[in-house]
């Protein structure tokens, strides 16, 4: 989009939806991995994490006669290239693999992996969104001299102004799950747009379980300023909407949860770091014993590096940050958390 007339001032989600997605949007000519680093681009550890989550759901589902493995916002498909390597044998057969991406099906991607920008219908199994939400382009609030929120307004170059106030289904969502404090200049992002998408998502899955990993807050803790900013060639830049770079913000998943309906046949929804979540599913950044590495040098280095892969997944101060949204569909939570309980959080209703 360089070198083309910059539009006026227009609300934040347009302009990102446009920046993003549209014909000369960032995910449509560029390939997020060549970008910024995602657990399924730090190692196959984490594709074989989800491969274990896939299992422990067959489990709780019965055994179907196909198994869907659903990943929203796909990128090029190395998370399902990397579940379908790690699968066991006598599950694969049964597994149905298919990414919802907007962007083309890339070229040499596996022929069993399905691939349209609408998700299957009525599939019972895994539907697994990793940084897939902090991308639906969400609109800026930010508080007047009066303490008014309003509408933040951007221009091409990422110039901001006052724009109206925020009204209707904004500030009720505002109200309920982001409710800013009195005096200018505390901003929000308005996760609504977020919560209808999550909702649709989980909508389609017939039976089974969602799982949302991203970098979120909770009501609890808000960040005062927001969090909006720009990715490009591996560095935080700031955010415009030029169609060059990644327009991102962390996501309210507590309310995302809020927004699935859930009748009785569903289980609780689940809120957990990413480090208590991998560690589950058996990714664990223990050395391997030093004594190993007389006995069968080849080994202990295979394992060292590996247990470095796992740290970095569990690290809370880096990919370890990402929370996890467990949403069961018409399914218990599969083990550890569907049984006595555990350490995440029930995001509230």
């Amino acid at each position: 989009m360089t070198g083309e007339r910059r539009p006026g001032p227009r609300r934040w989600r347009e302009a990102a939806e446009e920046a993003l997605y549209g014909p000369e949007g960032f995910f449509v000519r560029q390939a997020p991995a060549a970008h910024f680093r995602t657990s399924v681009h730090a190692s196959p550890l984490f594709a074989h994490a989800v491969a274990e989550l896939l299992r422990r759901v067959d489990e709780v589902l019965g055994h179907p006669a196909e198994l869907a493995l659903i990943d929203y916002g796909a990128g090029r498909g190395e998370l399902l290239t990397g579940v379908l390597a790690a699968l066991p044998g006598e599950l694969a057969p049964r597994v149905r693999a298919h990414a919802v991406e907007r962007a083309p099906r890339p070229a040499g991607l596996d022929p069993a992996i399905g691939w349209s920008a609408e998700p299957p219908h009525r599939a019972a199994g895994l539907l697994f969104a990793n940084e897939w939400l902090d991308d639906v382009p969400v609109d800026v609030a930010e508080t007047d001299g009066d303490g008014v929120p309003r509408y933040v307004l951007v221009d091409g170059d990422g110039t901001e102004h006052p724009g109206e106030p925020v009204t209707g289904a904004d500030a009720r969502w505002l109200a309920r799950w982001w409710p800013l404090p009195p005096g200018p200049g505390h901003r929000a992002e308005i996760g609504r747009p977020r919560d209808e998408a999550w909702a649709a998502a989980v909508s389609r899955l017939e039976s089974g379980l969602a799982v949302a990993v991203d970098y979120a807050h909770t009501r609890a803790a808000r960040p005062p300023l927001g969090t909006l900013t720009g990715y490009r060639d591996g560095r935080e830049v700031p955010p415009v909407p030029d169609g060059d770079r990644d327009l991102t913000a962390h996501v309210a998943l507590d309310a995302c949860a809020a927004a699935v309906h859930t009748p009785p046949d569903h289980g609780p929804a689940l809120l957990l770091p990413q480090r208590e979540a991998l560690r589950a599913l058996g990714v664990r950044g223990d050395r391997p014993p030093l004594a190993l590495a007389s006995t069968d040098p080849a080994a202990y280095v295979r394992l060292l590096g590996r247990a470095g892969e796992a740290a970095e997944l569990t690290d809370p101060a880096g990919l370890g940050g990402f929370t996890w949204l467990l949403q069961p569909r018409r399914a218990p939570l599969p083990p550890p958390w569907g049984v006595g309980g555990t350490d995440g959080d029930r995001p509230p209703g």
